[in-house]
C-alpha cells in the first residue's frame, strides 16, 4: 500500500511540473523528483565573512569577501587552475571575408599554449558580422562535438580530437564529414551575427578529452603549477577546471583583436559546459556577462537540495569533472561550506542569466531559481536588481534585471527561446546600438 501511494505521488507531482509521463521511464531511479522530500537546509550566507564579520558594502565585498569565496570553491569543488602560460602562441589558421554568402567574415585560429612545438592547443572558431561596424561584442561557448558540428559551413575545419561519443556522425571517437552541422540547432550562427554580435565557439575536449582518463591526453598531464606558483597535483584541480582555464585563454585571444569588443565578451555554456562557464565566469572578470543553461549539479542548481542529480552522483558518473575535495561531500550536502548561489554571486555586479528546462527535471530547475534569487542580495550590494520575484516565474515568461532567469517548455537542450533571451539581455546590458533589442518579459 505504502509502494502504491508513493507511486501515485510520483505521477501526481509529475502531473504539477507538466512533464510528459513518457520521460519518467528516462529519470534516473533512486533519486528525489518530489519538492516534499527535499531535506531541510540552511543556505550558507554570502555575506558572513569567514571570521564572522557581516558584508556591508561592495567594497568590502570586492576586497575581501569575493576572494574568501574564490578560494572556498577552488579548494572544495572545483580546484585550482594554472596561470596564463607565457609561451602562449595565436596563430590565424584561416580567414574567409565573404562566408556564409557573404554575410559573414569566419577566422579559424590556433591558441598554442606552450608553443607550436608542444600538442596543448584549442582550435577556435570565429564568426563576425561583415557590416562595418567596428569592433562588435562577441558570444563564446564551447561545443560538445566539435567546432565543424555547429554549421553546415564547408570551411570549417573537421575536428581531429577525440570525441566523447560515436554519435552525431562520430566513428571510433573521430568526427567525420557527417558530422557537420549535427549541433546546427543549438548555435544560430545567422541569427546571432543579424543581431549584430560575434560568435566563438571551441571543442572543449581540446583541452581534455571528456572521460576519467582523459587528464593523461590534457593540460592536467602537463602544468604542475598552479598560478600562484605553488605545487598543482591532478587531484587539486578538476576537468571542469581545465575546461574554464582554456576559456580564459580564448579570451586573452580576443584581447588582440581589433575586430572584437573585448569589454563585451558574453560567455555561454549548456549542461556539464554550463557547470564550466560559471566557474570560468567567477575566476575571470573579463566576461561581461555569464549565462547558464541546465546547467544543474554543480552548476547553478542548489546542492543542498539534493534533487535529481546529487553530489554522490555526479561524482560517480563523472569522477574527473570535480577535484577529490568534492568527493567528501557524497551523500553530505549539508557539510559543503558553499552552494551555487555563491557561484553565481561571484559574477557581481556583472549581469549574469540563469536557465532552466520544465523537463529537466535531473537538473533540479526550482534549485536553479532558487540559487539564482539567493545570489540577488549581492548584488544588492552594488545597487543592481536580481531576479525581481520571489517565486519561480511561468513557464516562457523571463524575469530579471542583473540576474536574469527563465524556465521554458521543453528538455535538457539549448533553443532558439533560449538564444533569443540572452540576445535580448545582452542589448539590454550592452546598450547595443547595432541591434534590434526586444524588451524582457
Amino acid at each position: 500500500m505504502k509502494a502504491n501511494c508513493l507511486a501515485i505521488r510520483l505521477v501526481l507531482t509529475l502531473m504539477a511540473l507538466s512533464i510528459p509521463m513518457t520521460q519518467t521511464t528516462a529519470l534516473p531511479t533512486g533519486f528525489n523528483y518530489d519538492e516534499e522530500k527535499v531535506p531541510d537546509y540552511t543556505l550558507p550566507d554570502p555575506l558572513v565573512a569567514n571570521n564572522g564579520t557581516r558584508i556591508q558594502s561592495a567594497a568590502q565585498w570586492t576586497d575581501s569577501r569575493r576572494g574568501e569565496l574564490l578560494k572556498l570553491f577552488e579548494e572544495h569543488v572545483y580546484g585550482r587552475r594554472p596561470g596564463r602560460p607565457e609561451a602562449m602562441e595565436f596563430e590565424v589558421t584561416s580567414v574567409d571575408n565573404n562566408a556564409l554568402n557573404g554575410t559573414a567574415i569566419r577566422k579559424e585560429i590556433t591558441i598554442h599554449f606552450e608553443g607550436k612545438n608542444e600538442p596543448y592547443a584549442v582550435h577556435v572558431l570565429l564568426y563576425l558580422p561583415k557590416k562595418n561596424m567596428g569592433p562588435v561584442p562577441v558570444f563564446l561557448g564551447y561545443n560538445f562535438n566539435g567546432n565543424h558540428s555547429i554549421h553546415s559551413d564547408q570551411g570549417i575545419s573537421l575536428s581531429t580530437s577525440w570525441m566523447r561519443k560515436n554519435e552525431n556522425g562520430n566513428k571510433n571517437h573521430l568526427a567525420t564529414e557527417s558530422a557537420r552541422g549535427s549541433s546546427s540547432s543549438r548555435w544560430p550562427v545567422e541569427t546571432i551575427l543579424a543581431r549584430g554580435y560575434g560568435l566563438a565557439t571551441a571543442y572543449y575536449g581540446d583541452i581534455e578529452p571528456d572521460h576519467k582518463e582523459g587528464w593523461k591526453d590534457g593540460i592536467r598531464s602537463f602544468y604542475k603549477i598552479d598560478e600562484n606558483g605553488k605545487s598543482l597535483a591532478l587531484e587539486d584541480w578538476s576537468a571542469i577546471s581545465a575546461w574554464s582555464w582554456g576559456l580564459n585563454r580564448i579570451v586573452d585571444y580576443f584581447e588582440t583583436d581589433l575586430d572584437i569588443d573585448s569589454n563585451r565578451i558574453a560567455l555561454l555554456g549548456h549542461s556539464r559546459l554550463g557547470k564550466t562557464a560559471v566557474w570560468a565566469g567567477a575566476n575571470d572578470e573579463r566576461f561581461a556577462i555569464t549565462i547558464s543553461n541546465n546547467s544543474g549539479c554543480g552548476g547553478a542548481a542548489l546542492s543542498r537540495r539534493a534533487f535529481g542529480e546529487t553530489v554522490e552522483r555526479i561524482n560517480t558518473s563523472f569522477p574527473h569533472w570535480f577535484n577529490g575535495n568534492f568527493k567528501s561531500y557524497n551523500g553530505n550536502e549539508s557539510a559543503l561550506p558553499v552552494d551555487q548561489h555563491e557561484l553565481i554571486a561571484l559574477m557581481a555586479p556583472r549581469p549574469v542569466y540563469v536557465a532552466s528546462a520544465k523537463e529537466d527535471v535531473w537538473a533540479d530547475p526550482h534549485g536553479e531559481f532558487l540559487s539564482a534569487k539567493a545570489a540577488g542580495e549581492v548584488y544588492a550590494l552594488f545597487g543592481k536588481p536580481g531576479v525581481g520575484v520571489e517565486t519561480q516565474p511561468d513557464v516562457n515568461t523571463p524575469v530579471g534585471d542583473f540576474i536574469g532567469y527563465h524556465i521554458r517548455t521543453g528538455k535538457h537542450d539549448v533553443t532558439a527561446f533560449d538564444w533569443e533571451q540572452y540576445l535580448s539581455f545582452a542589448d539590454r546590458h550592452y546598450q547595443n546600438p547595432r541591434s534590434d533589442p526586444l524588451p524582457l518579459k
